[in-house]
């Protein structure tokens, strides 16, 4: 076991308040072979017994919300309200795939010369990595699936916010009935990630991080084949036609791009505003963003908190200072933190790099448009494909629309896309695979098929 440790900084006091374990390889191959003695009991279990084990992550969860939020607000920045709101939402995702277990049925398929059979086994042991924006709600999107689908898992928080995955991981010792089903091994990518993406006994990769990132994970997964779900990047936009309610639109509107202070691959970055409509959205856009409260995440009132670090920031603060039209420009709060106030920019013919670029950062990029098919061809001109929305009261218009943006979660009338009733994943350079769902649990089996001769 090594010494070295990995220090924990509060982004909203610039202060170092915990540090964490850094994993060997070595230990990281301790962790991977308890995990495959862990899947082969954990499979012999009953459904019931299978189930049961979630329902109690699930109330384990709900028990422990405050210091898990606690955790995460001070870890990411994260304002505490919206912290407590994902603990209550992951143990949803825990209760949702206790009762998913039993769904994971194959087929009987009438074939020439007797039956064929369809059943959906588990791959084996599953590596989930996740990212630092959203730390606890996207490791369980894979954890829960992963679990109900019978893998064990073993889990690598990013490096600056493994604190409230860490702590899950010690909840699910405390209740899992079999040792070294869910491991949390805390590391850089470099050691640990290397280390789980290199080992033949790790059958998928579960990603979510940018897309470079990914493409490096698949490269590295293919010479043992492992699956892989990859949740990358986003340039999600927002379409606004004349016809819609644009009040509601424009309001609806900070909470899209700048919820997580922007930090969201799924941040509607680009909004598309047909120009008849485009003096009125900027006006409402500007008095709702201004509405924000910016400041201490710890308090309840708070709606936006500071940037993950300083180097964040400075990366987010590149974009603007290209020649942009700053029609909106917020305030921070003075003293330490990673503060970056909300910046609401338009780029008329759309090839800045704050255009076309993920930001990851509080910066809304207004773009007018003319007509239905300029609004498509805009909002497909990029190499993601995440999310988006489509503000029409044409019913007919938001079908066609929706049918012809290449994206894989979309929204009418409403910037909220997430459920953890529905599949969610990428078109194009924004991933592989599917979370949530039903069909995010498949993703986490292999197929088999099995004829049975009848003899005639």
């Amino acid at each position: 076991m090594t010494n070295l440790t990995i220090p924990v900084w509060n982004p909203a006091t610039e202060q170092q308040f915990d540090s964490v374990h850094s994993f060997s390889r070595d230990e990281v191959d301790d962790a991977i072979a308890r995990a495959v003695d862990a899947q082969k009991a954990w499979a012999r279990l009953p459904i019931s017994g299978r189930q049961q084990f979630l329902y109690d992550m699930a109330d384990a969860v709900a028990a422990h919300r405050e210091e898990l939020a606690t955790l995460e607000s001070r870890d990411v920045g994260k304002p505490m309200r919206t912290a407590l709101a994902e603990a209550d939402s992951v143990a949803e995702v825990f209760r949702y795939y206790a009762g998913v277990i039993d769904k994971l049925t194959g087929e009987t398929i009438p074939v020439d010369g007797g039956v064929a059979m369809t059943f959906r086994e588990a791959i084996g042991v599953v590596a989930v990595i996740t990212p630092w924006n959203f730390p606890l709600p996207i490791a369980s999107w894979s954890i829960a699936p992963a679990l109900a689908a019978g893998n064990a898992v073993i889990v690598k928080p990013a490096s600056m916010t493994p604190l409230s995955t860490r702590r899950l991981g010690q909840l699910a010792e405390e209740v899992s009935p079999v040792p070294g089903l869910l491991q949390v091994v805390t590391g850089s990518g470099a050691e640990v990630g290397s280390a789980l993406t290199d080992d033949p006994r790790i059958g998928k990769i579960s990603f979510t991080g940018s897309t470079e990132v990914g493409r490096s994970i698949l490269r590295s997964s293919a010479d043992t084949m492992k699956r892989v779900t990859l949740e990358l990047g986003g340039k999600s936009a927002n379409v606004v036609f004349a016809d819609a309610d644009v009040d509601k639109a424009a309001a609806a509107a900070p909470g899209a791009v700048f919820d997580n202070t922007g930090q969201d691959c799924c941040a509607r970055s680009r909004i598309l505003v047909q120009r008849p409509a485009l003096e009125r959205f900027l006006e409402g856009f500007a008095e709702a963003t201004g509405a924000l409260r910016i400041g201490d995440p710890a308090d309840l009132t708070t709606d936006l908190g500071p940037l993950v670090s300083a180097e964040h920031r400075q990366t987010v603060s590149s974009f603007l200072e290209d020649q942009l039209d700053v029609v909106y420009r917020g305030e921070v709060p003075t003293g330490p933190g990673y503060w970056m106030a909300p910046h609401i920019v338009v780029d008329e013919g759309a090839t800045t790099r704050a255009a076309r670029e993920e930001i990851f950062g509080p910066v809304a990029v207004v773009i007018p448009f003319d007509t239905e098919e300029d609004a498509i061809r805009l909002a497909n001109d990029t190499i993601y494909g995440l999310s988006g929305s489509i503000w029409t009261q044409d019913i007919g218009r938001a079908f066609r629309v929706a049918r012809s943006i290449e994206s894989g979660t979309l929204s009418v009338n409403s910037n909220s896309s997430i459920r953890v009733q529905v599949p969610f994943g990428g078109f194009k350079q924004s991933g592989i695979g599917r979370e949530l769902g039903v069909e995010g649990a498949r993703g986490f089996t292999e197929l088999k098929s099995v004829f049975i001769a009848t003899g005639s």
